[in-house]
């Protein structure tokens, strides 16, 4: 993967230059591990972002860490480091792209009060001298693409995206993407992707928009109102892994062929299969709980008391199973059209 690669998917062209809006998947903590984004990008989408890696951690050389940055099998591999600090985020990019990362992302959108309290994610939203350090920090450091993930604001008295992504720009980063809230709003109401417009009129380099985009016709909706380059799937793939990609077809203006309940089946046990393998029975177990319901909620062929036993069970062919059962049920067959928002 070379960086003109990287930057081609960013705004949307194709090995003919044909130009789509990229559909992305969103780095989700604890969420996006390396077997989510293998098949979410195998299944269509048009690049996906690692979960959230601690750069000072991951530059201390923690196991977690690692595993969390892994990316083999995924192409382009990208990386997305928090931190507070330009030495260590420096250090980690580095880190990252000598085991293989062709991108770096850098977190400036986490709301999360365990990240902003260590002046981490949004909170460096509140101050973007110190912000503008730590993106020339990991631009100097690595010679792939940079980005920034950043929110609208810490408030609504102080949306400054813009102002930000100028700086990026400035600075040499090659992309942004703006989540249509503020820190302040977490994710209650409804992500504001007009507002993501002025980020898009203030720089030249590519503005993703990410936030609520949960159906092709969602997806539509926040490319027109936003202006947008392309648009991050975040929430609404967990649990469906294939939606990102299905997004990316519908507005490649291909027809749409949604999986059958088969395949559905075979995509969430790959997904279960392949983070046992990752993380070992135990850790691997408990990892897959949050994923298991999420496909569960998808499938809608389980019982309340089977779901329980789902989510809960220590025994992984227990949750074969009955993960197989949610989807191949008759109640589990039902699909939503893609076009609607569920």
């Amino acid at each position: 993967m070379t960086r003109d690669h990287y930057l081609s998917a960013l705004r949307g062209a194709d090995d003919r230059g044909v130009k789509n809006p990229p559909v992305l998947l969103a780095p989700l903590s604890g969420v996006t591990d390396l077997h989510m984004r293998r098949l979410a990008q195998r299944l269509g989408a048009s690049a996906v972002i690692s979960e959230m890696v601690a750069a000072a951690e991951l530059a201390k050389g923690d196991a977690e860490s690692q595993v969390r940055a892994e990316g083999a099998g995924v192409n382009p591999h990208v990386v997305q480091l928090a931190g507070c600090a330009p030495e260590p985020m420096a250090e980690a990019a580095r880190i990252a792209v000598a085991n293989g990362a062709d991108a770096i992302d850098i977190n400036m959108g986490c709301p999360a009060k365990t990240v902003t309290g260590g002046e981490s994610g949004s909170a460096l939203m509140r101050d973007l001298d110190h912000a503008a350090r730590l993106l020339a920090a990991v631009r100097d450091a690595v010679d792939v693409p940079v980005t920034v993930k950043m929110r609208l604001g810490w408030d609504h008295a102080s949306l400054n995206a813009a102002e930000l992504a100028r700086r990026a720009e400035a600075i040499g980063l090659n992309g942004v993407t703006v989540h249509g809230r503020t820190r302040q709003q977490f994710y209650k109401g409804r992500a504001d992707w007009t507002a993501i417009r002025p980020v898009v009129e203030a720089v030249r380099i590519p503005v993703i928009a990410n936030g609520d985009v949960t159906s092709l016709d969602e997806a539509r909706a926040c490319l027109a109102q936003s202006g947008a380059a392309g648009v991050m799937v975040g929430r609404a793939a967990v649990g469906r892994p294939w939606l990102v990609g299905e997004i990316a077809a519908g507005l490649a203006g291909q027809t749409i062929v949604a999986l059958t309940a088969e395949q559905r089946a075979a995509v969430a046990t790959e997904h279960y299969e392949g983070l046992i393998a990752l993380y070992g029975v135990a850790m691997g177990v408990r990892h897959a709980r949050k994923h298991l319901a999420a496909y569960a909620d998808a499938a809608g062929g389980l019982s309340l008391d089977d779901r329980r036993r789902l989510v809960t069970t220590h025994d992984p062919a227990e949750a074969l199973r009955l993960l197989r059962r949610a989807f191949l049920e008759p109640a589990g067959t039902a699909t939503t059209p893609l076009g609607e928002a569920a």
